[in-house]
Formats: C-alpha cells, structure tokens, sequence
C-alpha cells in the first residue's frame, strides 16, 4: 500500500499532531515544496514495552529520506537515465507530481479540520474552517474582528463578513436563540454568535441584534473557538457592564414602558450576562431619591425606561450624588463640578425622547440596549442653572424663553391631550404673536475650535469633542492653574470678556446638543456638538409672523435656519439674562409677593431643587405644584401666565417663562454655565457611513468611541 506522510517539517517549523494550539503559517498549503522531509511509516513491532525498555527488542530501522525536487528527478530515474539520456522519463515525473499533490491535498484537510494561531504582532490570530448551513467559510479571529469569508468548491473566496470584536454581544455554545421560552440545542459542534448588525439604507444608527449559526467538524473545535472568542471579549471590551439598575416609567408617552423593556430590552440583557435589578417608579422624582440616597455600590450605570423627563430625573441624582460624594456645593453657580462615573443608559419609551435621538441617531429600545450592553460611552456637556446663589436645575438639551416657555406653559392646561398637547400649544402661542425684552449677556467661546456655522455636525468620533477633552480635563498644573483662571470669568460680578445685548426678542435659547428629534432631524443647532465643553445661544429678535413662521418651518427641512436677518447664533460658555430697568422692578414687587405667600404657609421658602412636582402623567417634575399651592398662588399663576389674552385683552404679559428640559422654572432672571463632559452616557454619537468606515481604524481606541 502506499506510503502514509505523517509528521513533516514546513519552513523548519515541526507540525504535531496536539489537540492544543499550534503556530504555524497563515497558509501553509501554498508554501513552496523545494525542500521537504519525508518520513515513511515503519511497519508495527510487535515488541513489548520492557523490552524496549531493556533494549531487548530493536524495532526495524526507518528510512528518512531529505530531498529536493531536483534531486529527487536524479534519485527517481537513476537507471533510466543511463540508458535515455539526462532526465527524467515522463512517467517517473508525473509520479513524482502526484506525490506532491497528494501530500498537498493530506496537508489542506488538515488545516481544514484543526484550529489555527499565528503569532502577529500585537494579536493572536485565529481560522480554521467553518460551517454556515450548507455553505464552507473561512473564519479568521485576528485582533479587533472576526471574518468569516465564503469559499467554492475551488477554495475561491466570495463574499466576506466582518463583526468588530467590540460589537459581539454574546457567544453562545450549541443552537441557542434570543426567546426566553425558547431552549438552546446543545449540539456538539455548533456554537452561535451574536452581534450588532446594522441595517440596509441610509439609516445606519438603526441597529438590531445579529445571530449566525457555525458548524465545526469537531467537537474539540467548537470548544476552542467559544473558548477564544470569550477571551477576545474579555481582553478588547473590559468595561462592558456587569450589573445595572433600571427605572421604568409606566405613566411616560403612551404607557408602554412596562412591555418595552420586558420583551425588547430584558431579553438582550438576559443574553449579554447582565444582571439588573429594575424599579418601577410610582410617583415623581424617586428615581432621583433612589439614587441620592441608596447604596450603590456594584451598579456600573443607570438605565431609565421612558421618554427625557425620566431621564431628567436620572440625570439630577447621579450629578446630585457625585457632588455630594465630593463635598462640592452645587448652589455656587461658579464652582467646578466633579464628572460623573456612573453611566447613564436611555431606553426611549416617552413623547419626544429628544436626548435619545441627539445622542444615538434614532428613537429604538433595540438600538438603545445594544449600546448599553457592547459598553459605549459618550461623554455630554451639562448646563447648570442658577437663580442667584440657589440651583435650578440641569439642563443638556434646551433652555428656552419666550416661544418655548410659553408653549410650555400653555400645554400644562393641555394635559389630557397626551403628547398632542404641544402642537396645539404651538399653534396657539403663535397666534398671540409675542416678544419680550431683556438683557443677554453671555461669555463666547473660542471661535478657531468650532463655530455653529461651519457644518460640522458632531458624529461619533467627533474630532471638536475630542480636541476638547485634553483642554476640559487638565493634568498639568500649569494647566490646572489656566483652568482656575478661566473660572474666574464665570463669577457674576466679573467682566472679563462678556458680550452683553439687549432687545426685544421671539425667543432666546441655550442648547448644549443639537436638539434633534424625528420631527426635527437637524434641530435647534445643526452644528452644535455634544462634549465640546460649549453651548449655542440662539436669539430671535422680534419680527413679522411670516418671518417667524419661516424660522421654525426650517427647523423641519435642509434650509439653515440661521440665515435670517433677525437670528442670531453665538456660542459660549456662559449666559446671565436679565429683565430691562422697567420690566425689573416689576418683576421683583412680584417674586417678593410671592415669596412671602410661600413663607407664611410654611415658615422656610422652598429650594427649587427640593420642590415637589404637579403631575406625573409623562414624567414631568414640575417645581411649583399645583395640588400643594397656597391660597391665591394659583390665582396669581393664572393671571400672569394667561398667554391667550393676546387674542382678545390689548395688554399682553411683560415676561415669559424659562423652559427647562420640558420644566418650567419660577425665576426670570437666571445664570448658565456649560460644564464639559459632566456625565457619561451609554451611547457612541451619530454615526454615519463616512464616520463608521473611518471608526474602523482606530480599533475602538478613541476617547468617544
């Protein structure tokens, strides 16, 4: 019978027959075959062991024979060529290429059968051959990806598919399926991966959860691959979270939050290996009382299930929590604020989920939770909000006087329409077509980093955000005493550098994002950006209703809004608005109206921050309660925020209100201050086509990525 080729030497590298990795090259069939060494297999002895041992029993010698292609020709045809002539007859040729043939062929099945490292670099890379259905791929495990590229019957390659080892949500052994009440088919040779998968068109931030079943011609196979996936998942993604806590708002937007999360969301968690422990909020603010006060050691972030009030909430007790962990004042509108380590997480389940669109690119639990679970963290800047020496609230979407407060306010009579509120709240404050004046000044950032009128949208991997970090996070104390320079500007008695105007205006706003939503997919700001350490003043001075109607429709197309004549954009970094001499003191007989009804039915004045809310019908936290007013406060309310007398009464009101995030806030006069990359969330920015392809690259090293 023919000879059996078992151990032979390729480029000087023994190959053994081990069921434990092996370094070899990447493709050693195509390696060249001038010099080889081939051992021929000896017939069995049938000596005993002791003998051996002994010396007693000599096995029969075996022949090893070194050759190269040449030589053997020579070796082959030695007695032919003594009687033709130089070379070998064609005969003695063909035979030897079909050994080399079919030594190929025994090395290739193999390589097909076994599991593959090589040594690169800065990886370990991994293939071998694999099985998807009926089709044979080639499936490489090499540093930040893992491909597995179609193969014909001639070993051509087709098409080829890459998943980021960063987005591989679970590994899975045997046939195993996202369902709960479906069981996994324990097989012995298949394991299944799942991972983020991107969906077709031009909406890639829409994401779903991605599932391929591998067959491996061994169960040994399969061990080693689940083996090293999970240990690829462990080296690149350290930071993925283990445990997380869970708000839900069942009041929030159309009252789904309940079924969201239990059949979107907590079946990938289930899946992912994180652990939760979920709360379902019965009244408002206790999320924030949760956090504030509970023990939260073990938790690696925060989640809430429902629309930016939940978040609101969220929001206001990791920053509360951290300050306070800190020994930091959060009433002293010129202190530096501690960033937060607990992430955030949003799963959009309310009316407008404004923040979740900013910062993921769309309104999708699914979307949502797989950011959470492969780990991504976007830092985001936070707007402080200061009446004097007392905290308002935070703020990270808008800030808005005039239209938006009045839309505001008259949509809280409005409730028991749902989110439909807003549209009619809006088309009815338009109609009383007001303005109002006041003084802004504001304290402008430097224009050589960004300007919102460049264009330049903030994606994932923004390249303003990351320039940003170094000068927001100093480590240098030189560094540290400029920062402490420049906060010397935001105190309220300095100069410094303010910009100060004063006018009558539609509306005056403050975004530190964009401000996107699904109605307005640019937003407030096109080109604002998310962790620059700055926001954007938008003042809209009054004008004509045609005119103002031209500014918000181009909220909802391509037009830049900001090419008006009476619009102006600036960005800064801090913002004080103040009523005119005028419209001051009658501003201030009435706040201390107000503020001495508040003290007799209670004895102490109430905090801002520490008020009770008027409904929780979508998450609201109204400050100034409407169950828990005073005798005559509610009158008083009534009469100075009636914002439909304009229709029919000849003297409209002198000052509107500050909306706050979708909260309305007690004060006129108020002072902003940007902080940089304040909290965290589980989100990676806007991605898009260009700045996915370019994320490549990187390898998931970048500071936004």
């Amino acid at each position: 019978r023919p000879a059996q080729h078992h151990d032979v030497p390729l480029n000087n590298q023994p190959f053994r027959h081990l069921k434990t990795p092996r370094l070899l090259p990447k493709e050693p069939w195509n390696l060249g075959l001038e010099t080889r060494q081939i051992r021929e297999l000896a017939p069995q002895d049938s000596g005993t062991e002791p003998e051996r041992r002994r010396g007693g029993h000599k096995p029969p010698p075996t022949t090893t024979t070194t050759t190269t292609l040449a030589s053997s020709h020579r070796r082959i045809g030695t007695n032919e060529t003594k009687k033709r002539g130089a070379g070998p007859p064609p005969t003695q040729e063909a035979d030897v290429r079909r050994l080399i043939s079919h030594e190929c062929n025994y090395r290739r099945a193999k390589i097909t059968n076994r599991l593959y490292h090589t040594m690169e670099t800065d990886s370990v890379k991994v293939e071998s051959s694999l099985w998807v259905g009926t089709k044979r791929y080639r499936a490489v495990l090499s540093g930040w990806y893992f491909n597995w590229t179609e193969l014909d019957k001639k070993n051509r390659e087709k098409k080829t598919i890459s998943v980021p080892i960063s987005e591989v949500v679970a590994v899975a052994e045997g046939k195993a399926e996202v369902q709960p009440q479906k069981r996994a088919e324990d097989t012995d040779r298949d394991f299944t991966l799942f991972y983020v998968k991107r969906t077709g068109g031009g909406k890639r931030a829409l994401w779903c959860l991605g599932r391929t079943e591998f067959c491996c011609p061994s169960r040994d196979l399969r061990d080693q691959w689940v083996t090293q996936l999970r240990t690829a998942l462990k080296t690149h993604c350290p930071s993925r979270p283990r445990r997380l806590l869970v708000f839900v708002n069942p009041y929030g937007g159309k009252k789904r939050a309940k079924q969201v999360y239990r059949s979107l969301v907590a079946p990938l968690f289930e899946l992912a290996g994180v652990s939760t422990h979920v709360v379902v909020t019965e009244r408002a603010n206790q999320a924030r009382d949760h956090i504030l006060k509970k023990d939260l050691t073990g938790f690696d972030g925060v989640i809430c299930v429902g629309g930016d009030g939940m978040f609101s909430e969220l929001l206001h007790g990791v920053i509360g929590r951290t300050q306070q962990e800190a020994g930091i004042s959060e009433h002293d509108p010129t202190v530096m604020l501690q960033s937060c380590d607990l992430h955030i997480g949003i799963i959009p389940a309310g009316s407008t989920d404004c923040v979740c669109f900013a910062t993921v690119g769309v309104n999708d639990p699914v979307t949502s939770a797989l950011h959470i679970i492969i780990g991504d963290s976007q830092p985001l800047d936070v707007c402080s909000v200061h009446h004097h020496n007392t905290l308002l609230r935070y703020s990270v979407s808008l800030v808005g006087y005039g239209f938006y407060g009045d839309v505001l306010a008259e949509s809280e009579r409005l409730r028991w329409m749902g989110p439909l509120r807003y549209d009619l709240s809006g088309c009815l404050v338009y109609l009383c077509n007001r303005s109002y004046e006041g003084v802004v000044q504001y304290l402008p950032a430097d224009p050589q980093l960004s300007s919102p009128r460049d264009n330049m949208r903030c994606l994932s991997g923004c390249r303003v955000c990351s320039e940003s970090t170094e000068m927001l996070f100093p480590h240098s104390d030189s560094c540290s005493s400029l920062y402490s320079r420049q906060l010397s500007q935001y105190s309220i008695g300095s100069e410094g550098e303010w910009m100060s105007v004063e006018g009558r205006y539609r509306c005056v706003s403050l975004t530190c994002m964009s401000s996107s939503c699904p109605r307005s997919p640019k937003g407030l700001s096109p080109a604002a950006h998310l962790a620059d350490g700055t926001g954007d003043l938008i003042l809209v001075q009054d004008t004509d209703p045609l005119g103002f109607l031209t500014y918000l429709h181009r909220h909802t197309t391509s037009k830049d809004q900001f090419d008006l004549p009476f619009v102006e954009v600036h960005r800064v970094k801090a913002v004080r608005f103040t009523l005119p001499p005028g419209e001051e003191d009658d501003y201030h007989d009435e706040e201390r109206e107000r503020q001495s009804i508040t003290e007799g039915a209670q004895g102490t004045p109430k905090m801002a921050c520490n008020s009770d809310v008027e409904s929780y019908g979508d998450g609201s936290q109204q400050y100034l309660a409407a169950e828990q007013e005073e005798p005559g406060m509610k009158d008083r309310r009534r009469k100075r925020r009636n914002f439909l007398c304009g229709l029919c009464c000849s003297k409209p009101p002198a000052v509107s209100v500050w909306n706050c995030d979708g909260e309305l806030l007690p004060y006129t006069e108020i002072f902003c201050k940007v902080h940089g990359q304040l909290v965290r969330l589980f989100a990676r920015g806007i991605e898009d086509e260009e700045g996915h392809e370019e994320n490549k690259s990187c390898k998931g090293r970048c500071v936004l990525h």
